[in-house]
């Protein structure tokens, strides 16, 4: 079988990488990463090993970010480290037999410079962010390339856009970070009315939206008069552990109370404020809620295609800023929700808070999916994923020689 690498920039890309490569592996292929940003996790967690030194940055990589993460990156020697990270990739690339890329134009045009056979996977552009497809230079000549064998989309609107350029090498057959909800999982105990909490994935960052979070949790509470109705349940990543997760919270007047059985999940509690704390447990969140407060990237996605009402709440970044939000708002569409301004103030809090209720009291059954150009990929409910169908249809076409 072949020996497959895969090249990715960002927790998202990673995550889908990850999922790719493990389908790929079950065909009885090498799979091994490089990362361009960050340590990796995902495909670790997967089971496929991680080339070279890695290291985690705060922005969690380049791109997206705030004119205070573009600052920090350089503080932080981001720019010194993906050059090694690619002249890593040169080094060893000859030794692959195919470059699995997932992000944007960087680790693009780096594979298009390995002149290795390419498969992409163009998770960072959408022609829904404008109404038409911008490809910054020189992403459409590197996928020109008769290196690059195949380009999947994240949905059909940039795949009828791409065609017009590149042809019959463009598809669009659903996301790979998806894969997750397309298995039964076991749900949260049942609740009248549930809120899923996804503060995102990157740390100090995690933390200081978390912190925001449950300033509106409290107001929250505090306006509604029957508050016990209401099941607040926050997903947490691993890297804001207990000890991390208590320093941050008591600053504001939050307390940890530990469960006495381990059934029983963590919780952070002030006055008459409860939130439930789920660490591995991200699927069975999103999938419990009935509306979810975010300020996360690929997790606000995932939720946004499962039809999931959303209530987006504007941070300060480095990677999920008030730009980011809108730029989320025009990609995901009509079930994404945000009140102008930011919840540090008064009258926006307020109608942050009027508006997550009215969501909730309105039970939140629309069923946004039945409209969505995805719903007959994850209405399918098969045992195959994405990951599969596109590990077995490269593999099919351009690895059996």
């Amino acid at each position: 079988m072949s020996k497959i690498l895969f090249l990715s920039n960002g927790h998202g890309e990673d995550l889908s990488g990850s999922l790719m490569g493990d389908a790929f592996k079950k065909l009885g292929h090498e799979v091994k990463a490089l990362p361009l940003v960050g340590n990796g996790e995902s495909y670790l967690k997967a089971g496929i090993k991680v080339l070279g030194k890695t290291k985690s940055f705060s922005t969690g990589g380049m791109g997206y970010t705030s004119l205070k993460g573009r600052i920090l990156e350089l503080m932080q020697g981001q720019i010194i480290y993906l050059i090694k990270r690619i002249y890593l990739l040169f080094l060893i690339s000859s030794k692959y037999d195919l470059l699995v890329v997932v992000g944007d134009v960087l680790p693009v045009t780096v594979a298009w410079l390995t002149r290795l056979p390419v498969i992409t996977y163009l998770v960072a552009y959408s022609s829904h962010y404008e109404g038409k497809l911008k490809l910054p230079w020189p992403c459409s000549n590197c996928l020109t390339s008769d290196k690059f064998l195949k380009v999947y989309t994240r949905d059909k609107l940039t795949a009828d856009h791409l065609k017009r350029k590149i042809f019959g090498k463009v598809e669009f057959i659903g996301n790979p970070f998806m894969d997750p909800f397309l298995t039964r999982h076991q749900s949260l105990p049942k609740h009248n009315k549930r809120l899923g909490i996804l503060p995102g994935s990157r740390m100090p960052e995690v933390g200081e939206n978390l912190s925001l979070i449950l300033k509106v949790i409290e107001n929250v509470t505090n306006l509604k008069s029957k508050n016990t109705d209401i099941s607040f349940d926050v997903a947490l990543v691993h890297t804001l552990d207990d000890y991390s997760l208590r320093s941050i919270i008591t600053l504001d007047g939050w307390r940890l109370c530990f469960p006495s059985n381990k059934d029983h999940p963590l919780k952070i509690i002030k006055n008459h404020s409860i939130v439930n704390v789920y660490r591995d447990s991200f699927v069975k969140v999103v999938q419990s809620s009935n509306v979810l407060i975010c300020m996360a990237g690929t997790a606000t996605e995932q939720a946004a295609l499962l039809g999931k009402l959303i209530v987006q709440i504007e941070g300060k970044g480095p990677q999920f800023n008030a730009s980011f939000a809108e730029a989320q708002r025009r990609l995901l569409g009509p079930n994404v929700f945000c009140a102008d301004g930011s919840v540090q103030e008064d009258k926006y809090m307020l109608s942050t808070c009027k508006l997550i209720l009215n969501l909730l009291e309105s039970n939140c059954q629309v069923d946004f999916l039945k409209e969505n150009e995805n719903q007959q990929i994850y209405g399918r409910r098969t045992v195959e994923g994405i990951s599969e169908m596109m590990a077995k249809s490269i593999t099919n076409s351009f690895l059996n020689y």
